[in-house]
């Protein structure tokens, strides 16, 4: 056995360690959570007529920004690339375990916020999804494979990170589009409260990890937490539709040094005592990330200048930002 398959083997027991406090996240999870599905969001009320009902969402719809059909594009696709998240996970996370139920239940969870995207976009055609529909194709076919996804304990610095960056991107997502429609405003809140669930989720399994595994979970997340790619980073036009949602303020680098400076606290990471030499200088390196990160923040929006965007997915209409 290679060391770095040792090294894996003894993650993957302490996660085994974590079943019975997976199966209490699971029942305080499903507890709280409003399980609510496409057809019922979007349906028209009892007794009156669903093509009345049709006209009026597209005529409402019609209304909707251009950065905000993008950004609406940019979420739908994000959503879509579902199955190379349930594959990562389960590479760990299999058997006949309350991981594998979670895994399960994250994942027809999940499955959710792509129908119901998908669909509010056929209704109210605010989007060329004939376009949108190839270009999820494509983004399924390039595949998803991240460096992390040999460690299981970066697996979860990194759901914890990007689920909390989805959720703040549907959130203001809904609230720039619903003032002008809004049913896509209470379709996204619905999305982002279920992100924010899964969310505690994976950060609160982290913490635990913290709790078991200091230096070697320290050493992980410092790995993940100075930057990650979304999960669409492999769409077609993915880097000019993020500039487009970074200018219309739904999600940018000031974004994830807010979500970064959170899991710093959430995860005490500067009150962690009695570590070793790597664990030591994993904390440092995670101390001085938000930092660096408003460095960044401060020299792109330095640098932002006047732009036309103009995108397929959109009907090709032209916009400045």
């Amino acid at each position: 056995m290679t060391p770095h398959e040792s090294e894996t083997l003894a993650k993957v027991e302490v996660l085994a360690d974590l079943e019975e406090v997976v199966h209490q996240l699971m029942v305080t999870h499903e507890a709280k959570r409003v399980l609510w599905f496409p057809s019922e969001l979007l349906a028209a009320a009892p007794d009156t007529d669903p093509d009345h009902h049709l006209r009026q969402l597209r005529e409402r719809s019609s209304g909707i920004s251009l950065p905000s059909r993008v950004a609406l594009a940019l979420n739908l696709l994000t959503e879509e690339g579902l199955p190379h998240f349930h594959r990562l996970l389960a590479t760990y996370l299999g058997g006949d375990t309350f991981w594998a139920k979670w895994t399960n239940l994250w994942t027809a969870e999940e499955d959710r916020h792509g129908a119901v995207l998908h669909d509010y976009m056929h209704d109210s055609r605010i989007l060329d999804n004939p376009v949108l529909e190839r270009m999820q194709f494509e983004y399924l076919k390039a595949g998803f494979e991240p460096a992390w996804d040999k460690d299981p304990y970066r697996v979860f610095v990194y759901t914890t990170l990007q689920e909390r960056a989805t959720q703040v991107s549907h959130a203001n997502t809904g609230k720039l589009a619903g003032k002008y429609e809004p049913t896509i405003g209470t379709v996204l809140s619905n999305v982002a409260k279920e992100e924010a669930r899964h969310y505690t989720f994976y950060r609160t399994i982290f913490k635990e990890v913290l709790a078991r595994d200091p230096n070697t979970a320290l050493a992980s997340a410092a790995e993940i937490m100075p930057s990650i790619d979304m999960p669409g980073v492999s769409m077609p036009h993915f880097r000019e539709m993020a500039d487009v949602i970074r200018r219309a303020g739904i999600y940018g680098p000031r974004d994830y040094l807010t979500i970064v400076e959170e899991q710093i606290r959430f995860w005490a990471i500067e009150t962690l005592t009695g570590l070793d030499e790597v664990g030591k200088r994993a904390q440092e390196k995670i101390l001085g990330i938000p930092k660096r990160l408003e460095r960044v923040a401060d020299a792109m929006e330095s640098r932002t200048k006047a732009k036309t965007f103009q995108f397929q997915v959109a009907f090709n209409g032209e916009f400045e930002m």
